[in-house]
């Protein structure tokens, strides 16, 4: 049994210390030309490209007091941000091959990727321009597994997902059928929107806190689009809680009413030292702006 346990305990680690290296193969399709690039605060991403870069024409746009300045090392380029950037800001980067070729990216924050991926930054990126050379195919190949291993793992926490407690209140809630929960309505409000009716319930319940955001799309301009959720104690990814979500649908038409619910359990209040706090769930719309605030207080789980 100690054998076994100290095996797996080294393949742990092994696949923990495996640095995060994506490919990117580059588009010939020129609605396809920029690139998204995921950064975090205090953290260093390296771009890595099959010939050196030209440093002189390489350039970001509007980086100053968000990014360190630009460094190009032979084939690399490296980007290290001063400060987490803001969800729906992104910053234009030029890299210059020293052939001439110029290749665009945008730098952006990990947490407005809407690729399905866990929102962690880049840690190296590995750009082919040349889908036929040996590392660019072996690169794909790699990719390719990866995503595979990664729809697995989704997979399998989805599975979870709907054999949990709080994902079959949430989805009691999206469908009007609190009266089947232990839930009680703790207040009600309606914020304030030009493009959108809404109105926010807030829950509580034995061990547990809910939420039930109802959206009327009464922009006449097209369709409201769910883009992410996060429940956090202080608006930042740092302290980021996990929860329960269901929503009876993802894209809300002009004059169409959708549901989102959620519920949370009472562990997600404490912080580290076992104190409650105070959380905000956030709702983010399909073009990364901030849709709506919940603010769930720690006294509805406290009792």
């Amino acid at each position: 049994m100690a054998i076994l346990m100290a095996s797996s305990a080294v393949q742990a680690r092994e696949v923990r210390d495996e640095p995060k290296v994506r490919s990117l193969l580059l588009s010939e399709h020129p609605n396809d030309g920029t690139h998204s690039i995921y950064v975090r605060g205090r953290v260093v991403t390296t771009l890595r490209f099959e010939q050196l870069v030209d440093a002189s024409t390489t350039r970001m746009i509007g980086w100053e007091g968000r990014l360190e300045p630009l460094a190009v090392v032979r084939n690399k380029v490296i980007l290290e941000p001063i400060q987490d950037l803001n969800r729906d800001e992104g910053i234009p980067l030029v890299v210059t091959l020293a052939d001439g070729t110029e290749i665009p990216f945008l730098v952006k924050p990990p947490w407005s990727r809407r690729d399905g991926r866990s929102p962690n930054p880049d840690q190296q990126v590995d750009v082919f321009k040349s889908r036929e050379s040996h590392a660019s195919m072996h690169a794909a190949l790699m990719e390719a597994l990866k995503q595979n291993d990664t729809l697995a793992e989704e997979n399998e926490r989805y599975r979870k997902e709907e054999n949990s407690v709080d994902h079959a209140y949430a989805t009691l809630l999206v469908n009007g059928q609190r009266k089947k929960t232990p839930f009680r309505r703790r207040f009600v409000y309606r914020p304030r929107n030009e493009d959108m009716d809404m109105v926010v319930e807030v829950f509580e319940g034995p061990g547990k806190a809910a939420a039930l955001v109802t959206l009327q799309n009464t922009y006449h301009g097209g369709p409201w689009k769910f883009d992410g959720a996060y429940l956090t104690r202080d608006f930042t990814h740092y302290t980021a809680r996990p929860f329960a979500l269901r929503m009876d649908r993802a894209t809300i038409v002009p004059g169409e009413t959708g549901r989102i619910a959620v519920v949370v359990d009472r562990s997600a209040f404490l912080t580290d030292d076992g104190q409650f706090t105070d959380l905000a769930l956030q709702i983010f719309r399909g073009d990364g702006l901030l849709q709506v605030v919940v603010k769930l207080e720690r006294t509805i789980v406290q009792k």
